[in-house]
């Protein structure tokens, strides 16, 4: 038997497929980008129009020059940037609570999210819970995927609760961890 057929006792292996968020986010912002573009042009062809008919006018009919609400022109801004999923990952550490129950959210709470890296930061108040969580990060990273969509969270990174600051003295011995066993 060569190496160049299949094994038919192997079943065949798919090759993993990882996806690359990068190019999706720049197709999006770059679609974005051309509706404005498009929307502007016409726009402008409208008020050329409007110019010839015997200037512009005002009227009952919504036009480009109207304000805007502000909630309308806080979500233009963000699909203009491609800031979806920072301020979806925002939403989340404002509903803490809601997605990870109340007794996990007492001791454990959301410092930062890496959006490059896309890791969310959490920091509990004791190296026990610090512990459970990390056992539960994957549960939890499912969750947080599957109400922010695919991929926004690769990872939980779990830190224990900061200690006092280390003093270096006269009276410190040399090596010594000090706070670090119980702050771990």
């Amino acid at each position: 038997m060569s190496t160049d057929e299949p094994n038919p006792q192997q079943p065949p292996q798919a090759p993993e497929k990882t996806p690359e968020p990068s190019g999706v986010d720049l197709a999006r912002v770059a679609l974005r980008a051309a509706k404005e573009q498009a929307r502007a042009r016409g726009d402008a062809a409208q008020q050329k129009k409007q110019a010839r008919r015997g200037g512009l006018r005002s009227g009952a009919r919504a036009d480009g020059r109207d304000p805007m609400a502000l909630g309308a022109a806080i979500n233009r801004l963000i699909t203009e940037r491609g800031w979806e999923t920072p301020a979806a990952v925002g939403g989340v550490m404002g509903r803490w609570p809601q997605i990870v129950g109340e007794d996990v959210a007492k001791h454990c709470e959301p410092e930062k999210y890496d959006e490059d890296e896309r890791v969310l930061v959490v920091r509990c108040d004791s190296t026990a819970w610090a512990t459970n969580l990390r056992l539960l990060a994957p549960t939890l990273v499912a969750r947080l995927n599957e109400d922010l969509g695919h991929g926004a969270v690769k990872m939980i990174k779990v830190n224990g609760p900061a200690g006092p600051a280390r003093r270096y003295g006269p009276l410190r011995a040399p090596g010594s961890t000090g706070p670090g066993d119980t702050y771990g």
